[in-house]
């Protein structure tokens, strides 16, 4: 069936090059004049006479041309130069007014890419320095208050623990107390006791003696009382009041009490200052830039480039039994990597096509597995992402809950997890703690629909094929909107994407079946791969160390890999 002029047109090279009835790749760019030239026109040009003087670079590198602004006394002129005396911008007649006579001018065009070179280093800055470095000091901030509060309640439970032992002495010792209350009571109560009967003997004793005193009253013989004894009482005994025991009050208040127990109190120590990594100490660690690539030198001293090919050649095709559509590749370190269609089945397979593992799962989206750098893999099965070890031990890693994960990825910079939802992308650490949630703009305007792929660039953008917006989302570190992209057409359906080692987004259109090569900021630069290459309908797209592409098509279970950088 013969394509449409629309999709012959979006098939095409839009970023070719300048020069006149040339239709190759442009990558790279005459900064003298403004245009985009393939290698062999750059070869030419830099021959020709005229264009001898000319700086030609990477088209990524390219100076960035001066907008037109058309002078507001000669609108006939475009400004172009800039007064040092008079600090401004002027068009090349203005320079010949009285006014500006004896006066020194410089090429506005020089100065404006001077400044937008300064101003890009500045906002590199802040993406790769200051941001992630002052939300590595939040992470230490919010990991310092669990830390804070773990410390808190520790001393709390620790002083009530001190409370209740001295609560239990307190009524120990009382217990006690009360224990000899009752002894003293017993012994002085006995005493008592015995005085009691000492006087009931007595008592009786006096009965005794009363009764022989009226035997004595009621002889009739006199003489018999006069010759009896007398009769002598027995004093009264004495005896001893007890002396009644008195209670002590105890000698204490608050303060006795608040020395006996425990009190917090701050040491008088210096706070520590948080440690913030120098700048150049974090940009050494960083991923190379596309410069320090092409600048860095091999042992022997040969200048080592990574750049586009002008071509893109195919190293590599198999069938991975088990799929019957390579809708997504995940790649591993190891030389095997992963393919999933949308029937759940997951299957693992090296680079010869040998099948070594099979998961069923009950996924049916689209980029729901992804690999780490410890050559584990990570997938998405209903509500939950599971962890799948070298081993074969698969374990439960993070629940997700209501909403239902589409897309997954592993970082590469730090092992992040980041998970495409319905309207959202949600971070979470390693350890599957929820970091980061990001839904809209500044504006409050929602960024995702369907981001039904998923992944992150070297500089630490966070990209997303997302389907019910039919573009490619792309915001920052911090979740602040940097760009869409909707395809060269009129029309853009993406699916698989990833980025490389150059900082480059690919992406795959289902509309033009073809695969697009981004810059990262967004810039289109290139159709790496199309139906003229034999891509009829790519789904998965990866790139492995080495810097190949894994491409995955609908309707196959075939993986073609490519090289196009050299």
């Amino acid at each position: 069936m013969a394509e449409s002029s629309d999709e012959q047109a979006a098939m095409q090279h839009y970023l070719v090059c300048g020069t006149e009835d040339c239709q190759k790749n442009g990558q790279f760019y005459c900064n003298a004049c403004h245009q985009p030239l393939c290698e062999q026109c750059r070869n030419e040009h830099q021959k020709s006479p005229s264009a001898k003087n000319h700086e030609i670079v990477l088209y990524r590198h390219r100076k960035h041309q001066l907008p037109v602004e058309i002078c507001q006394d000669h609108p006939k002129r475009n400004v172009d130069m800039f007064c040092r005396e008079c600090k401004t911008p002027l068009c090349s007649k203005c320079s010949t007014m009285k006014e500006h006579r004896g006066h020194e001018f410089d090429d506005l065009e020089d100065i404006y890419a001077e400044k937008y070179t300064l101003w890009q280093g500045e906002f590199s800055k802040i993406q790769k320095y200051f941001l992630p470095t002052s939300n590595d000091l939040k992470t230490d901030i919010e990991e310092d208050v669990t830390q804070i509060k773990k410390i808190m309640e520790s001393i709390r439970a620790s002083m009530k623990v001190e409370a209740e032992c001295l609560k239990n002495l307190v009524d120990e010792v009382t217990s006690e107390n009360i224990q000899h209350t009752h002894t003293m009571e017993k012994s002085l109560l006995e005493m008592l006791k015995s005085q009691e009967t000492t006087y009931d003997d007595y008592i009786a004793y006096l009965w005794k003696m009363s009764d022989n005193f009226q035997e004595y009253f009621s002889i009739t013989n006199q003489k018999l009382l006069f010759q009896s004894k007398t009769l002598k009482i027995q004093p009264v005994p004495e005896t001893t009041k007890p002396v009644p025991p008195v209670c002590i009050a105890g000698q204490f208040n608050r303060d006795d009490v608040t020395k006996l127990l425990s009190r917090v109190n701050v040491p008088n120590t210096k706070p520590e200052k948080r440690k913030i990594q120098p700048m150049e100490a974090v940009t050494t660690h960083m991923k190379p830039t596309d410069k320090q690539l092409e600048q860095s030198t091999d042992k022997s001293g040969v200048k080592q480039t990574l750049s586009l090919s002008s071509s893109v050649t195919k190293v590599r095709e198999l069938s991975v039994p088990g799929v019957d559509n390579a809708h997504h590749v995940s790649v591993d370190t190891s030389g095997r990597f992963w393919v999933s269609n949308s029937s759940g089945n997951l299957v693992q397979t090296d680079l010869q096509g040998n099948p070594l593992q099979k998961i069923q799962t009950s996924s049916t989206y689209r980029g729901y597995h992804t690999a780490t750098q410890d050559r584990d893999l990570i997938y998405t099965d209903r509500d939950k992402i599971y962890r799948i070890s070298p081993d074969q031990q698969i374990t439960e890693f993070i629940k997700i809950g209501d909403c239902k994960p589409f897309s997954v990825h592993s970082s590469r910079i730090n092992g992040d997890i980041l998970v495409g939802m319905l309207g959202k992308v949600t971070r979470y650490n390693q350890a599957g703690k929820e970091i980061q949630n990001i839904q809209s703009n500044i504006k409050g305007e929602k960024l995702y629909s369907y981001p039904c792929y998923i992944t992150e660039n070297i500089n630490r953008d966070i990209c997303t094929s997302d389907w019910g917006e039919n573009a490619v989302v792309v915001v920052n570190n911090s979740g602040q909107h940097r760009f869409f992209y909707t395809g060269q057409g009129s029309s853009f359906k993406p699916f698989g994407i990833c980025t490389d080692v150059l900082g480059h987004i690919l992406v795959c259109d289902d509309v033009s079946k073809s695969v697009h090569l981004l810059d990262q900021d967004g810039g289109f630069l290139s159709i790496i791969l199309s139906i003229q290459q034999g891509i009829h309908s790519p789904r998965g797209l990866c790139v492995d160390d080495e810097n190949n592409l894994y491409v995955g098509q609908y309707g196959t279970n075939t993986v073609t890999v490519h090289k196009y950088l050299q």
